[in-house]
């Protein structure tokens, strides 16, 4: 990455990570304000970032209660490396 995504990648792990602590939600909200009164262009990386993290932190949470859902159970392993995976607005599974 460069340096502005660098950056603004560790400025979104410190939010999250202290709205967390604090129970404080409007914390990313904030910050991003005030990267946008200095840089609009810091402001749009720290804010992908912040989606990017949230939204990995929701998938995995996800898998982990499906994985639970199958704990125990016998399942036949599968090999995914051919299968197409759709592109979620337009369901025509390309990449």
């Amino acid at each position: 990455m460069g340096v502005t995504e660098d950056l603004a990648d560790d400025l979104a792990r410190d939010a999250i990570a202290t709205a967390e602590d604090l129970g404080d939600p409007t914390l990313i909200d904030r910050v991003s304000k005030m990267l946008g009164d200095t840089s609009t262009t810091t402001q749009e990386a720290f804010l992908t970032a912040v989606r990017v993290r949230l939204a990995a932190a929701r998938a995995r949470k996800f898998i982990e209660a499906e994985r639970a859902k199958g704990a125990g159970k016998t399942h036949q392993k599968i090999d995914l490396s051919s299968r197409k995976i759709m592109n979620a607005d337009d369901g025509s599974g390309d990449h």
